[in-house]
């Protein structure tokens, strides 16, 4: 539109014998209410031109990026451009005669064409962020993390060239006037900068992924990751509540993550029982024979017992006393017994370790661990594995006269 078209109501005004300064606020006003109909106009046929040709490529494409990309109203905001176009070039025109405010007007319109462009592109990333979660190779990666890191980027780079352009600074006045304030700035944003060197490492180092099962026992957090941000992470813990901790904590703190354990070939389970160190002794020839009916060991007692009377003989060893040479006792044939049961269970993994073990003996008796591999790692059917172990585990016990440790109780205290 030519200059001339801008001012006929200035001209008509002035021929009614209208001051000048009347007529031009009259013909800037009318003016200014004819771009604002257009603008309206224009940006409601934008939008609904833009949204039904991007639901139309949405329905026929076999990709669902282009369905978050909708979902994310990125083409509602990619709209928006047109009618700020359309009012870059137009309204200036219709300033022409007010120099200021035309300035003015130029240094705003730009400023928000910048930031209406930073919303276009979080948009576009918040798609791709949506898309690549449900793609098996990346819904463990910290995409909001990545997504932050870079939109925090963009936001210095807009903001730097938005007060650039207001102010007419140069950008070696701008990065001195930063310099005097940076120790401002890191105190302020103090969190923000230690969370985004946090992700930064936590991706790098590949220390934490979205679905890893972690234990912080300073926050209290023990469940699976559900979201990894800037500033936060996310545990939903295994009783459904949520706990949230700063990023930077996963490198400045220590904490558990479980997935070696889920990614390995088994669960462990380390547990021990208490024996009382006064029922452990050795066995009698007699008792033997009794010991042999069970299944697991019969063979085991065989084998044994003979390497232990040729040992003795070829040692002319006194058997008067029991003490005397070699000997079998009630926990070692017990801890055999726990042993071939292990290995003969259908929820061990038998390629990894399993082991039987004393520990130092204590107040409270000697502690006979079990040190085992589940093959099942899901934790409800680890448990049952587990506590199936040591129910048959704690039955056994008195076979071989043995007792376990207990407190005694206020009963159990008096009978004795």
């Amino acid at each position: 539109m030519k200059e001339k078209e801008y001012n006929w109501l200035y001209t008509i005004l002035r021929d009614m014998d209208f001051s000048r300064t009347t007529s031009l606020y009259a013909n800037l006003i009318f003016n200014l209410i004819v771009i604002a109909i257009i603008t309206i106009i224009i940006d409601k046929v934008a939008k609904k031109v833009l949204v039904v040709v991007m639901n139309l490529i949405a329905r026929k494409t076999k990709t669902s990026f282009d369905d978050f990309v909708v979902q994310n109203k990125t083409p509602q905001y990619v709209a928006h451009l047109i009618p700020l176009v359309f009012i870059y070039k137009v309204v200036p025109l219709a300033l022409k005669s007010f120099t200021y405010w035309e300035y003015v007007f130029s240094k705003g319109i730009t400023a928000f064409i910048l930031l209406l462009s930073l919303w276009i592109i979080r948009s576009i990333f918040n798609s791709l962020r949506d898309y690549l979660k449900l793609q098996p190779d990346y819904n463990d990666k910290p995409i909001d993390s990545y997504i932050q890191v870079v939109m925090i980027m963009l936001w210095i780079f807009a903001i730097t060239a938005i007060v650039l352009i207001l102010f007419n600074t140069s950008m070696t006045a701008l990065i001195s006037t930063f310099g005097a304030i940076s120790a401002l700035v890191i105190v302020i944003f103090k969190d923000t900068i230690l969370g985004l060197v946090a992700s930064i490492q936590v991706t790098i180092n590949d220390i934490v992924r979205i679905g890893d099962w972690i234990t912080i026992e300073k926050f209290g957090a023990d469940g699976d990751v559900i979201e990894i941000n800037l500033a936060t992470v996310k545990v939903r813990n295994f009783d459904n509540t949520t706990t949230t901790i700063p990023t930077y904590s996963l490198i400045s703190d220590s904490f558990k993550n479980w997935r070696g354990m889920l990614d390995s070939d088994g669960r462990r389970i380390k547990r021990h029982i208490l024996i009382k160190a006064n029922s452990v002794r050795f066995l009698h020839e007699s008792e033997l024979a009794d010991l042999k009916k069970i299944q697991l060991i019969s063979d085991y007692l065989d084998n044994r017992k003979a390497d232990i009377d040729k040992y003795n003989e070829q040692n002319n060893i006194d058997k008067a006393l029991s003490i005397n040479g070699r000997n079998l006792t009630n926990l070692g044939v017990f801890r055999k017994y726990i042993t071939s049961y292990i290995e003969k269970h259908p929820g061990v993994n038998k390629d990894m370790n399993i082991m039987c073990r004393h520990l130092q003996p204590t107040e409270k008796g000697i502690p006979i661990e079990i040190y085992v591999f589940t093959s099942d790692k899901r934790w409800i059917n680890h448990e049952y594995i587990m506590a199936d172990i040591f129910d048959h585990i704690i039955a056994s016990v008195a076979y071989f006269d043995l007792e376990i440790f207990e407190l005694p109780t206020g009963k159990g205290y008096v009978d004795a």
